[in-house]
């Protein structure tokens, strides 16, 4: 049994049924007979102080051992808050080294508290609230279209899509064209934003809800651009991190810092039609490619506001705790009250989204959660936060006076360890109740 008083270690000869469909696979990383050797604790208060019990926490750190344990994320990183006191601060895996593939006597790097991630698609919270902080300032207004901005965007039927629209995924351009994964053309986001400018609409803008993987956020960081005149990165900086004293968090890293940032590896099974053409059709390329990827310095050093704002969990939780206390962290107010009202006002009320193929529930650039079940986990209907790229989850929940930043390394396509991590929203759900 693995407590949050002592961590113990866990046997790897133990038989985990949830994992034996993936372990014929080669897709997956090497996991100690002694967990407690990959595990890293941060500074955390004692449960009592906020009401949660030292059950609870030890439920979930088992199930986060116990998803460790499928071998499909080599590094997994968690900050829990609540009623704004550091709970829960642990890491565990290898956050180098150790991704399948990986020779047997590659150097690897355990994972600690501090390591950054790649944020995938939760990076749109980020993008999606400097857009509304912007709106609190009076720079550009949510309801503006894009071409006010852009005016090129205007062809082909696009003068009608608004930054709202863009935020809500419904601005009728889902879908990336192959030409824009080109990673050279990152110092040159011009050309990325004439790729874009000459897409055609699917749709009438509004009509439908499709989710916006990369699209939306290369047009909205060119719309900041030139409403500020300084580049998104040196906005975001300005206006949200450096208030917040934030070491991390803004889009890809110093290319000195590019070594810190945790690998990521493609992980369990192959990724199989009809899935396979989905993905690409989401992302402009497929599924193991893009994790690929993720791994070249040139992504992670280069502006992609829907895709690699890189953070810890620390951080990202310290974030969403800001949200969850209406703009304000450790006394310094960045937003106002009602622009997080607004952010997290639903607009797509478990609607079918076309590119992603399932109902959901959507703010104004947030993710929103539900009654019976959600990404974030079970009877949570008032929670708001993001998923990045299958298994990376932050979200606030004000019903229970909680903030969660959940982040891997490991990136599984469909596969049973989903079991597993969803035990791990449900614990979370379990060891803090609504308030």
């Amino acid at each position: 049994m693995v407590t949050p008083g002592g961590l113990g270690s866990t046997s790897v000869d133990a038989i985990d049924l949830l994992s034996l469909p993936t372990r014929r696979c080669r897709a997956l990383c090497r996991i100690p007979s002694d967990v407690e050797s990959v595990t890293s604790v941060g500074e955390e208060v004692h449960p009592g102080v906020t009401g949660a019990s030292l059950t609870g926490l030890s439920h979930i750190w088992n199930a986060i051992v116990a998803l460790y344990r499928t071998g499909l994320h080599p590094a997994i990183q968690i900050c829990i808050r609540s009623h704004g006191q550091t709970v829960f601060h642990r890491a565990i895996g290898h956050s180098h080294g150790n991704a399948p593939g990986s020779p047997p006597d590659a150097p690897r790097t355990p994972v600690s508290t501090a390591t950054p991630f790649t944020l995938f698609s939760a990076s749109k919270v980020v993008t999606a609230m400097l857009i509304h902080k912007l709106d609190e300032r009076r720079i550009i207004h949510i309801d503006d279209h894009v071409c006010d901005y852009i005016p090129e965007f205007a062809r082909k039927g696009k003068e009608w899509v608004s930054l709202r629209h863009l935020l809500c995924h419904r601005a009728g351009i889902p879908n990336l064209p192959p030409q824009a994964i080109d990673l050279d053309l990152l110092p040159h986001l011009d050309r990325v934003v004439e790729i874009l400018c000459d897409l055609p609409l699917r749709w009438r803008p509004g009509r439908r809800l499709a989710y916006h993987a990369v699209t939306g956020g290369f047009i909205l960081g060119e719309v900041v651009q030139r409403a500020t005149g300084q580049d998104i990165r040196t906005v975001l900086a300005k206006e949200i991190l450096e208030p917040l004293g934030f070491r991390w968090m803004n889009y890809g890293v110093d290319p000195a810092d590019i070594s810190l940032v945790a690998e990521n590896a493609f992980t369990g099974l192959p990724v199989l039609p009809p899935f396979s053409a989905l993905m690409r059709n989401v992302l402009g390329t497929d599924f193991k490619n893009a994790v690929r990827l993720s791994n070249d310095p040139r992504f992670l050093s280069g502006p992609i506001p829907a895709a690699n704002t890189v953070t810890n969990a620390d951080e990202l939780c310290a974030f969403f705790q800001c949200l969850l206390d209406g703009g304000s962290l450790n006394g310094v107010r960045v937003f106002d009250p009602r622009t997080i009202r607004h952010a997290a006002t639903e607009q797509s009320y478990w609607e079918l989204d076309l590119t992603l193929g399932v109902p959901l529930r959507y703010g104004v650039g947030m993710m929103l959660g539900g009654w019976m079940g959600s990404l974030f986990g079970p009877d949570n209907p008032r929670a708001f936060g993001h998923l990045g790229f299958t298994n990376i989850l932050a979200w606030a929940d004000p019903e229970r006076k909680l903030a969660v930043a959940f982040l891997n390394s490991g990136k599984p396509f469909i596969n049973l360890g989903l079991l597993r991590l969803y035990n791990v929203l449900v614990q979370i759900a379990h060891a803090f109740p609504k308030q």
